[in-house]
C-alpha cells in the first residue's frame, strides 16, 4: 500500500473518531455503523448487550446477516439502497429484530447517514430496547382486558359515587333487569334509587355508612318483578379520591341454601319435626319466658316400645313410614301451644305449656297413650305400637333444658320397667338409680383388663342318681370401688354398651379350659352350659371362636351346651339362624333357656335342633304351693319327653321341690339345695366329697 492510499483510508475514518468516542460512552443505547454495502464498521457496548454479538464478531458482517429477521430482510436492503440512490430516508419506527440466539428483539430504531470529505457514505443506527416497555404495555393491556372480563363474569352491580352518595359511574353485566338502567342512576343519590318502601333498611344502612365514612356490608330484601330477592351490599371508601364504591350482589340462591342448611341443622329430615338441638333451644326459651309465671312446663320423653323389632323384621322403609304415622298421631293429640320434636331414632319430646298441676299433665299424657291404642294400618298390615313416657316438670325437677331432658329420660326408663305402655313422673330416687348405672358403665370399661371378672360354676345334678353331670358357667364381677355387683345389674349394662361380647368370650374361654382340667383329673364325660346373649350373635366370628377354643383344648363339641332365650329368635335375622345351624352341625348342644317366661313358641323348638329345655326358676320355686306353676312344669316336662328334649330345672332350693321334679320326670336340676355357684378351685374340692358320674 502506498503512502497516499494509506492516508486516504485513514482520513475516511478519522472523521468519525470523536463521534465513536461519544457512542462508546453511552452503552445503554445500541449504536451500529454500516458502510455502503451494509457491513459493520462500528459496534458499541450497547449493541453487544442488546444483540449478543461481540464487537469482533460483528465487524465486517452485513446488517441483514446479523440482526435482520428473514421476513423483513428484503425490505431492509431495499430501504437502504433507496436511501443511498434516491435520498429517501429510512423513517424512525418500532421494529422487531433478531438476537444472536434467535429470539426477537423489540427496538425503536432511528437512522442517520453521514458523508465524509471523501464522499464515503456511512449509516448509523440508534436502537432503543423496548422490551420493558413492551412488557409493561402487555401487562397493562392484559389487566385492562382482565378487568373487563371480571366485570362481565361477575353478576354484581358496581356503583362509584362521590362521598355524599351521588353516583358518578355504574356497571352491571346483567342486562335483563333494572340493574342495567345506568342512565337512570348517574347523577342521583344512591339512597334514592330504590323508591320501594321495602328498602327502608337499605337506605338507612347506606345513609349511616356515608355519614360515618366507614367500610361496611349488610343484607336487605327487595322484590324484583314481584319476586322477593335477597341482596348484599358492600360499601368501600376510597380515601385518596374521596370516592365510595358500592358493590351489590344478588344472594337469593345463597339465602335459600342457607335456609336449607338451617332447616337441616334444626329439623329432622324424615318427620320435619324440630330435632334435638332445636327442641332443647325451644325448651330453654320457654324456661326463660316462664321465670316470672307460676305455670309449669312439662317435658315428656317418649320412646316407642319394641320399635326396633319392627325395624329389624319388616325393614327400615316400613319403620320410617310407621314413624311418620306416629308423628301425625302425636300432632293430632297435643294442643296448638304445645311443642313436639324428634330426639332421634324412636325417641320424641313433647313440651306441654300452661299446666299447673300433676293431674292436668297426667290427663294430657294419658291422651297420648290412648292415641296409640288404635292399631296402625300400614300397607294393608295392622301394627300395634305402644309408647313409654317419662315426665319431668319445671321448676321442680330442674331449671335447665339439659337437666329436664335427662330427668325425663330417666323417668321414661322407669316406665319401661313398669311394663311399658305407661308413663312415670320423675322422682329424686330415680337419679340414684341412674347414677348407679353411670358408675357401673364407668367401672366396667377396663374391668376386663384389670381381671375383675371371674367365671363361677354351679353344679348340675342328675335327678335319678344324684350325681354331678355338669355345670353352668356364670360370670361374676368384683370391683374394688363398687364391690360385688350382681349379674342382674351389670349384664344389662354390658349388653347395651357392647362389652358383653368381650365378657362372653372370657366365659367361653374359661369354661372350655375348665372342661380340659376336669378331663385331666376325672377322665369322665362332663357337660358345660354357657349362656349366649343376643348381642354376641352380632359378632361375625362367634362360631369360629367357639370352634377354635374346643379344638385348642381337645374338647368334644357335645360337652359344650349353649343356652339361648326365645327373644333372640324373634328378630328373625338370617345370621342368627346360620350361626345356630353351624353350632348344631358341629355337635354342640343347644338349650332353650328360661322356657315359660317369654313367648314360648313351640315352633322354635321344631325349627331349630334344640337338645335341652331349661325351665325358669320362677316356676320351679312355685311348684310346691302353686297349682298353676305345677301344671306348667308338668306340661313342659311331658312336652319335652315327646320332643326327646332333656329337661333341666334351675332354682331348686328344697328337698320337696327336688322330689316333686323327680316324680314328674325331670332329668337334671341345679340350685342352692345342692350348691351355690363356685369358683373353679371350689368346684373341684366340692366334687371330691360328692358323687359324680
Amino acid at each position: 500500500m502506498t503512502s497516499g492510499s494509506f492516508d486516504n483510508l485513514l482520513n475516511r475514518f478519522v472523521l468519525n473518531d470523536s463521534l465513536h468516542q461519544l457512542f462508546d460512552a453511552v452503552d445503554a443505547i445500541s449504536v451500529q455503523g454500516y458502510d455502503e454495502q451494509r457491513r459493520v464498521i462500528y459496534w458499541n457496548k450497547g449493541s453487544e448487550r442488546l444483540y449478543g454479538y461481540s464487537k469482533e464478531e460483528a465487524e465486517g458482517q452485513k446488517l441483514e446477516d446479523l440482526i435482520i429477521p428473514d421476513e423483513i430482510r428484503t425490505s431492509v436492503i431495499e430501504g437502504h439502497l433507496a436511501w443511498l440512490n434516491t435520498g429517501k430516508e429510512i423513517p424512525a419506527s418500532e421494529i422487531t429484530l433478531r438476537h444472536k440466539n434467535g429470539k426477537k428483539v423489540f427496538v425503536f430504531s432511528s437512522h442517520v447517514l453521514f458523508v465524509n470529505q471523501y464522499g464515503v457514505r456511512q449509516m448509523y443506527c440508534i436502537d432503543i430496547d423496548l422490551k420493558d416497555l413492551r412488557q409493561a404495555q402487555a401487562q397493562a393491556d392484559f389487566k385492562e382486558h382482565m378487568l373487563e372480563s371480571i366485570f362481565d363474569a361477575i353478576p354484581d352491580l358496581f356503583f362509584l359515587m362521590k362521598s355524599d352518595g351521588t353516583v358518578i359511574d355504574y356497571y352491571s353485566s346483567n342486562t335483563g333487569d333494572f340493574f342495567s338502567k345506568s342512565n337512570d342512576f348517574i347523577g342521583k343519590n344512591i339512597s334514592t334509587l330504590f323508591s320501594d318502601d321495602q328498602t327502608d333498611d337499605f337506605q338507612a344502612q347506606m345513609d349511616n355508612a356515608l355519614k360515618q365514612k366507614s367500610n361496611t356490608q349488610f343484607e336487605y330484601e327487595y322484590s324484583l318483578h314481584k319476586v322477593p330477592k335477597h341482596f348484599e351490599a358492600r360499601v368501600r371508601f376510597i380515601k385518596e379520591y374521596d370516592q365510595v364504591m358500592v358493590i351489590i350482589r344478588d344472594i337469593s340462591e345463597q339465602h335459600k341454601a342457607a335456609e336449607l342448611i338451617r332447616h337441616q341443622a334444626y329439623y329432622d329430615n324424615l318427620t320435619s319435626l324440630p330435632n334435638r338441638f332445636l327442641s332443647l333451644e325451644q325448651l330453654s326459651r320457654l324456661l326463660q319466658e316462664n321465670q316470672r309465671s307460676k305455670e309449669k312446663i312439662a317435658v315428656l320423653f317418649l320412646d316407642l316400645d319394641d320399635f326396633k323389632k319392627i325395624n329389624d323384621s319388616l325393614g327400615h322403609e316400613v319403620g320410617d313410614k310407621l314413624l311418620i304415622k306416629c308423628v301425625k298421631r302425636l300432632q293430632n293429640t297435643i294442643r296448638k301451644q304445645d311443642l313436639i320434636g324428634r330426639l332421634g331414632g324412636d325417641e320424641f319430646i313433647v313440651l306441654l305449656k300452661g299446666h299447673t298441676t300433676h293431674e292436668d299433665i297426667s290427663k294430657a299424657t294419658e291422651s297420648l297413650l290412648k292415641a296409640f291404642r288404635t292399631p296402625f294400618n300400614l300397607d294393608g298390615r295392622e301394627l300395634i305400637l305402644t309408647v313409654s313416657i317419662g315426665i319431668a316438670m319445671s321448676p321442680d325437677d330442674g331449671d335447665s333444658a339439659s337437666d329436664l331432658l335427662r330427668n325425663a329420660d330417666t323417668a321414661m326408663y322407669q316406665a319401661k320397667e313398669l311394663g311399658r305402655n305407661t308413663y312415670s313422673f320423675f322422682t329424686k330416687e330415680m337419679n340414684v338409680i341412674m347414677q348407679r348405672r353411670l358408675e357401673l358403665e364407668a367401672q366396667m370399661h377396663g374391668a376386663l383388663d384389670r381381671q375383675e371378672f371371674e367365671v363361677y360354676y354351679q353344679p348340675q345334678i342328675d335327678v335319678s342318681n344324684r350325681k354331678i353331670v355338669g355345670a353352668e358357667a356364670l360370670i361374676r364381677w368384683h370391683n374394688p370401688v363398687l364391690g360385688n355387683i350382681l349379674p342382674d345389674e351389670f349384664i344389662p349394662v354390658a349388653e347395651q354398651t357392647g362389652l358383653i361380647v368381650s365378657i362372653g368370650k372370657l366365659v367361653i374361654r374359661q369354661a372350655v379350659y375348665f372342661l380340659s382340667e376336669w378331663k385331666k383329673e376325672h377322665k369322665k364325660q362332663f357337660n358345660m352350659a354357657v349362656n349366649l346373649s343376643p348381642r354376641q350373635f352380632r359378632d361375625e366370628g362367634l362360631f369360629e371362636f367357639i370352634r377354635d377354643q374346643l379344638i385348642s383344648k381337645n374338647i368334644a363339641p357335645e360337652q359344650l351346651e349353649l343356652e339361648i332365650t326365645e327373644g333372640l329368635l324373634l328378630s328373625g335375622k338370617s345370621y342368627i339362624k346360620e350361626t345356630l345351624n353351624k353350632i348344631s352341625k358341629l355337635g354342640i348342644k343347644l338349650a332353650m333357656d328360661d322356657f315359660g317366661t317369654g313367648y314360648s313358641s313351640l315352633g322354635y323348638l321344631r325349627e331349630f335342633s334344640f337338645d335341652v329345655l331349661k325351665m325358669d326358676r320362677a316356676f320351679v320355686q312355685g311348684i310346691t304351693n302353686n297349682k298353676s306353676d305345677y301344671d306348667l312344669v308338668k306340661a313342659t316336662i311331658a312336652m319335652s319327653r315327646s320332643l326327646e328334649l332333656l329337661v333341666v330345672a334351675e332354682g331348686v332350693e328344697t328337698e320337696a321341690q327336688l322330689r316333686m321334679l323327680e316324680d314328674l320326670g325331670c332329668d337334671i336340676v341345679q340350685g342352692f339345695y345342692f350348691s351355690k355357684p363356685l369358683t373353679a378351685r371350689e368346684f373341684f374340692e366340692y366334687s371330691k366329697s360328692f358323687q359324680y358320674s
